[in-house]
This record gives C-alpha cells, structure tokens and sequence, in this order.
C-alpha cells in the first residue's frame, strides 16, 4: 500500500494550478481532456481549449470558467464535442455549462448542530507508533478531499485521538477552503435529526441537508448500528454522496467488521477506502501529550522524572492521561507542593499501575453522587435543585462519555428521561467545559477517580 504521506505529496503538487475548492471539478475535466484533444487540431486545441479552467462540480452538471471571447467561440463550435466526450465517459456528471456555478445550498439543522472542537488540530496532535497512520491519511483526506482516501474510517477504544482527528479536518478545510459545503456530526446526532424529521416535517430537508455536502464527517458510527431505519437512510446518503464524488470521514470504536449489528451492506461501503486502527499511545507518546498539557497549563514541572513516572502510571489512553495531571495538579496545589517524582508516587501508586479499572454506569452514578454530596436516587429523581440538577447532568455527561450506552438506554438510568433531556445535559457539560472553572475541575477529578476508585478526591 502506498504510504499517505507519498499520496498526498503528490496530489498536492498535482493540484498547485486548481482553483481553490474544485479538486472535483478539476479531477473530472483533467478525465476529459485527452478524448477531448484527439478530436481536435493541435491548433484549435491550444487556441480554445488549453485556457478553459475547471469552475465547480453541482449536481451532474460541470461547470467551466472562461474569458469571455473563448466561452463564446467554444460554445458556439465546441459544446457539442464537450458534451459528447462526457456522456461517453465513465463520469457521473451529464452536462457541460460555462454559466456560473450555483452557490451550494446549506440547509440548517432543525436542532443546534454538533460542531468540531475549535482547539482540535494537526497541529496539537501528538503523532506515535500507534496513531501515525490514522494521523497521515487524515492529513490527505484535508489536503485532497474525495482524492486520497474516500471513505476514511478510523477505528479504536475512546479517548485515543478519533474526534481530534475530525475536528482537525474539519477546522482544516474551514480555514483553507471555506466556499466547500462541510459536515461534522456524530451518529446519534444523525439519528436524532432523522426521527424529527420522520415524526415533524418530513425527511425532504433531511436528505437535502446531508446529500448536498462536499464532506461528511461523522464520529462514532456504531451507535446507528441496530436502528434499521436510520441504517437505512444512512445506506442512501453513503451512496448519494460516494456517487457524487464527496468525501466521507467515519470513526467507530471498532472496525466495521466487529460491529455485529451493523448491516452487511453498510460495513462493506465503510471497507471501501482506507480503514485505519488507532492503538493506545506508547510510553514516548504519553510523555510528549503530558509535557504538552504542562506547557499549555502555564506550569513548570523542573522534576522531569515526575512526568515519566505519570506516563508509566496511566497506559490506558490520552483522556484518562489528561484526568491524571489534573488530578496531580489539585493534589499540588492543595499540598502547596512542586509537581516531583515523590507526589507522582503517593498520588498514583504502583499498585495501581496495573490495567485499567472498568468503567460501569453505576460506578459512575455513585462516584458522582459522592463528589456533589447527594445520593444516587436524587438523581434518578425529578428533583431540581441546583446542586442535584448539575450533579445529573455531571452523571450523564460522564455516562455518555465512558460507557457505550445510547442515549434512551442512558434516559433509563436517571429517571427514564428521553433522549431530548439526556442530550440537552451533555450539551450543557459540553459547553461549560472550559468555560466554567467549577464545572471543569469537577469533570477532570470525576474521570480520574472513576478510573482509580477508593481514592480520597477533594470536593472542593
């Protein structure tokens, strides 16, 4: 297999006179060009049809850009050999125009759409052993969409880097190829917006929201997985949107074979292009990711063993290596102690070293209920207390986070609550984080602790 970094080099070069966002475009009338030349004189050819450029790709029909004495005269004499070579070629498209190009149509969301985290980015991106692939073709995908790999799907366990990576392509074609229609969502997000559809004004809107897209990227798509009809539609919009050229970006946390529920016809279309694992970083790889955090956290660590000793501690994945640091953190500051090697090793014993602790939902449930001093039946209740209420939102944030759960099976857990009111709380944890202290200290010692349990956890 030729290695991304390879194919992207020379793509790129390939594409250094392409408009900007019209690699389809320039892809599908590069096809044309050597049937196009044999039906001309060398003559007719360099004089008209050299200078016409690629424009943009809208529906089935090419559009191309001209001065305006060339449109003319190729219009006039030519159209009719354009359009020939087209229809006799393998493409999808149906027509030639030198009108300009329609603006693509973005259709709003009827609930606040998932968006990619601003701060993710290849830059912050810590590359080892066991992402380097997934981080090279995710990395094409960005420079040459539908070009490099299509479909991409990135696979592994949470918290290895999977929504980093599309956040990071996503932001990617943000800031250098904006005028491209692109989607990021998650599958339950897809799901949601589909049954609204289905029970509210129909899938019309849906199906233009999501057929009309240059890119689609879309996290953990085992949660459709089981759900025929949401699997079914996601089938037609995979299909409508490979036929169309598009580029699709998929992650799981298993490859599309281990995902058992998940209809044969939809993992065989996910195997189609590029299907890369992520692994648990390397000892290397989690040391760079803490003296990253460190940096990024304005602290000065002079004990360098500390941090390699925290790196030996936490092997499991890069989240449960972030809740480690902030939990040596608050340790340091509430001991008005350096972050050493000693503090490393009373905060995270040898003992525990040991492979990760499993996560269940009611650890998850009690922990939180011990750290906001409630009990686990007030948030399984309708109370709504301020300190009951954000201790819930806590729990199914959290549950959400670290469990496989869906949404209704989550709803179950606190209250038999609907979709709609578990998603508004992760929402609301999603975004207070970072932006509210309080709330964010709490989530970073809460998934430490899940993971280490019978350790003493300041509430304060």
């Amino acid at each position: 297999m030729e290695s991304p970094v390879t194919n992207t080099a020379r793509t790129k070069a390939g594409s250094q006179n392409r408009l900007p966002g019209s690699a389809r475009a320039a892809k599908e009338w590069e096809s044309l060009q050597p049937a196009i030349r044999a039906r001309l004189f060398d003559a007719a050819w360099k004089m008209w049809i050299e200078p016409i450029r690629p424009a943009a790709v809208r529906g089935t029909t090419l559009y191309l850009s001209a001065a305006d004495p060339i449109r003319t005269w190729v219009e006039r004499r030519y159209i009719e050999v354009l359009q020939e070579v087209l229809v006799r070629s393998d493409s999808h498209l149906t027509s030639i125009s030198f009108e300009a190009p329609p603006e693509t149509e973005r259709v709003q969301a009827p609930t606040e759409p998932v968006g990619p985290n601003p701060t993710h980015d290849f830059d912050r991106f810590v590359i080892g052993p066991g992402n380097h692939l997934a981080h090279a073709a995710a990395l094409a995908v960005s420079e040459a969409p539908s070009e490099a790999y299509n479909p991409l799907f990135l696979h592994g366990p949470p918290g290895l880097g999977k929504t980093h990576l599309l956040g990071a392509i996503a932001n990617y074609l943000a800031l250098h190829v904006p005028e491209l229609n692109v989607l990021y969502t998650n599958a339950e997000s897809f799901t949601a917006e589909f049954v609204t559809a289905l029970r509210e004004q129909g899938t019309d809107e849906f199906k233009r929201r999501y057929r009309n897209l240059d890119v689609l990227l879309i996290d953990d798509i085992q949660f459709i997985a089981g759900k025929h009809h949401t699997e079914e539609e996601f089938f037609h919009t995979f299909n409508a949107l490979y036929d169309a050229g598009s580029q699709i970006v998929i992650s799981a946390d298993r490859s599309p074979s281990e995902i058992s529920t998940l209809a044969d016809r939809l993992g065989d279309r996910f195997e189609w292009g590029l299907t890369v694992p992520l692994e648990a970083p390397n000892l290397a790889t989690r040391l760079t990711v803490l003296r990253h955090l460190v940096t990024e956290a304005g602290l000065e660590v002079t004990d360098q063993d500390a941090l390699t000793l925290l790196a030996r501690r936490v092997q499991t994945n890069l989240r449960q290596l972030r809740g480690a640091l902030t939990r040596t953190i608050a340790e340091s500051s509430l001991a008005s102690a350096p972050i050493t090697y000693e503090l490393i090793s009373q905060v995270f014993p040898a003992t525990e070293a040991a492979p990760a602790v499993p996560v269940t939902p009611e650890s998850i449930r009690s922990t939180v209920a011990s750290h906001f001093r409630t009990d686990v039946e007030n948030l399984q209740s309708r109370r709504r207390d301020r300190n009951t209420a954000t201790a819930r939102h806590v729990a199914i944030f959290l549950t959400r986070e670290m469990t496989s759960l869906s949404l209704p099976q989550i709803g179950g857990l606190y209250g038999d609550r609907d979709h709609t009111t578990v998603l508004n709380s992760i929402e609301r944890i999603d975004a207070a984080l970072g932006q509210d202290a309080e709330i964010t200290t709490s989530i970073e010692m809460l998934r430490a602790e899940i993971h280490s349990p019978g350790e003493n956890f300041p509430n304060e």
